[in-house]
């Protein structure tokens, strides 16, 4: 049974994006409900070394900066709770937000679930994730500085990554499954003439090499045309093949683009009262400090948009 109580706001996800918009939610005395969903304190969570994160110029653990976000918020009044959202109902105001546990109402929705990496799939590569391993060339570039590292992908975000890269690395190789890259030929170009970047044509990973102490010492390559097998030495591997935006349970009343982004007019969605911010709107940075930067934005038009419409 839907539990009697309305809440000011609900907020779907904990990543910075949620846990911001919590904050300021909180401070604003609207008491907000966070519901954690399946990866508490989002991607960071799966993040080692978080070294640009302004505040902390030693750099700080994933797990411990998200655990320092969530103590924030509670501390102004914000309540988590460990549930996933199964379902929504934005058809009619007060919402509707349903998780296994039970069903919560609420007079505003912050939409804040981001999006996952895509994966190559394999067990190695699960193995390595945060000791060489990684989707986030901005994030975690720094740490492969002087050595060779390979990036996955041939489309413009590959090409980005890979170019980003060599501003550290010695050698980048991009390994494309392909003979023709999907990026956009200017980006194509700035590759082909940048002597510290090599392609890799017709080839995809079939295994990460490594052990848990060193991390990533390489990795297995297998040629699509011939399937012939060879091993590559490497110190990283990006995987950069896109993002898959969480979105599944939005799609009934909100609009999302080709690749399944929430289209919003900022953090404004079409429906009043049911906001988004972090990864989910952003198809372009998807760092932390711009997800929590969307989440404080989110809180406050949240609070606007309450104190004209109660």
């Amino acid at each position: 049974m839907p539990e009697s109580k309305v809440h000011n706001v609900i907020i779907i996800g904990s990543g910075p994006a949620g846990l911001t918009a919590a904050l300021y939610a909180a401070r604003a005395n609207l008491k907000p409900v966070v519901f954690e969903g399946p990866e508490p304190g989002g991607q960071l969570t799966i993040t080692t070394d978080v070294e640009n994160f302004p505040g902390f110029p030693e750099g700080i653990q994933g797990p411990e900066l998200m655990n320092l976000f969530r103590q924030q918020a509670d501390r102004f009044g914000s309540q988590t709770l460990y549930e996933i959202v199964e379902s929504v109902d934005f058809s009619a105001r007060p919402f509707t937000v349903v998780t296994q546990q039970g069903t919560y109402r609420a007079e505003a929705v912050i939409i804040a679930t981001g999006v996952s990496a895509r994966w190559l799939g394999l067990e190695s590569e699960e193995r390595f994730r945060g000791k060489g391993v990684s989707a986030c060339a901005t994030c975690d570039g720094f740490f492969f500085r002087d050595k060779i590292v390979a990036v996955v992908g041939g489309g413009d975000t590959a090409i980005e990554d890979a170019l980003f890269l060599t501003r550290f690395t010695s050698r980048v190789y991009i390994i494309h499954r392909r003979d023709e890259l999907r990026a956009s030929k200017i980006m194509a170009n700035r590759a082909f003439q940048n002597e510290k970047l090599e392609v890799v044509w017709n080839s995809v990973v079939t295994e990460v090499l490594g052990d848990d102490e060193v991390g990533v010492t390489g990795i297995r390559l297998k040629d699509t045309v011939t399937e012939e097998e060879r091993e590559m030495e490497l110190d990283g591997l990006f995987v950069a093949i896109g993002h898959l935006p969480k979105t599944a349970i939005f799609k009934e009343f909100l609009e999302t683009d080709e690749e399944g982004y929430l289209i919003t007019d900022d953090v404004k969605t079409k429906i009043e009262g049911v906001f988004a911010c972090g990864d989910i709107i952003d198809r372009v940075y998807r760092q932390a400090v711009t997800a929590a930067g969307s989440g404080c934005r989110a809180a406050i038009e949240v609070e606007r948009w309450l104190e004209a419409n109660q």
